[in-house]
């Protein structure tokens, strides 16, 4: 079987998780969830990239975000101890909203896909497939540019309902742009326990 990378957008994939665990992130493993993906297309996931960003951090962070922190810290140590695993963080940005409300956004994790996405032949010459996983039409270009350019076929494993400006409505352009497109289900969580 032939060898892919995969590519893990986990603001997209956390939010995924509240949904199918009716508002309560699942628990699974995300190298053996990225496995079973890759297995699905015949294929062997070689290498993850999963890109996140830690919680934010206030000047100086409050009892609740050193906790969030420490929390995160951990969950990176153990993913990042598994050498198939590369995490690739941005960071955290809080705004206050037009309805006053705290609003927390990444920033940078997209840029940095892109730019791993851009490399990909350079850094795994032998891959013609590689799996992203996200719902996010700003890896367009840079899906036309490896496809054209490199000959590297996008599969792309999103989730999508059809509502306009939910968090799940999907552009047609993402769709288009790669090779194939699948629906994650809540099964492809369950086949990935985490033990």
């Amino acid at each position: 079987m032939e060898e892919t990378v995969v590519f893990i957008d986990e603001g997209f994939l956390d939010k995924l998780s509240k949904l199918f665990g009716n508002g309560i992130r699942l628990k699974f493993d995300k190298f053996e969830f990225a496995r079973r993906i890759a297995e699905k297309q015949n294929l062997i996931c070689k290498r993850l990239f999963y890109y996140t960003a830690p919680p934010f951090q206030g000047t100086p962070p409050t009892k609740i975000e050193k906790k969030l922190k420490e929390g995160y810290d951990k969950f990176v140590s153990s993913l990042s101890a598994n050498k198939s695993i590369s995490v690739r963080e941005g960071r955290c940005q809080r705004i206050l909203n037009s309805n006053g409300e705290m609003e927390y956004n990444q920033k940078g994790v997209d840029v940095l896909l892109t730019i791993d996405l851009s490399h990909i032949k350079e850094d795994f010459p032998e891959v013609k497939k590689v799996i992203l996983i996200s719902s996010d039409t700003d890896f367009c270009p840079v899906i036309r540019d490896i496809k054209k350019r490199e000959g590297t076929e996008v599969i792309l494993y999103t989730y999508f309902d059809r509502k306009r400006r939910s968090k799940f409505c999907l552009s047609n352009e993402l769709i288009s742009c790669c090779s194939k497109c699948f629906k994650i289900t809540k099964q492809d969580f369950d086949n990935a326990p985490l033990i």
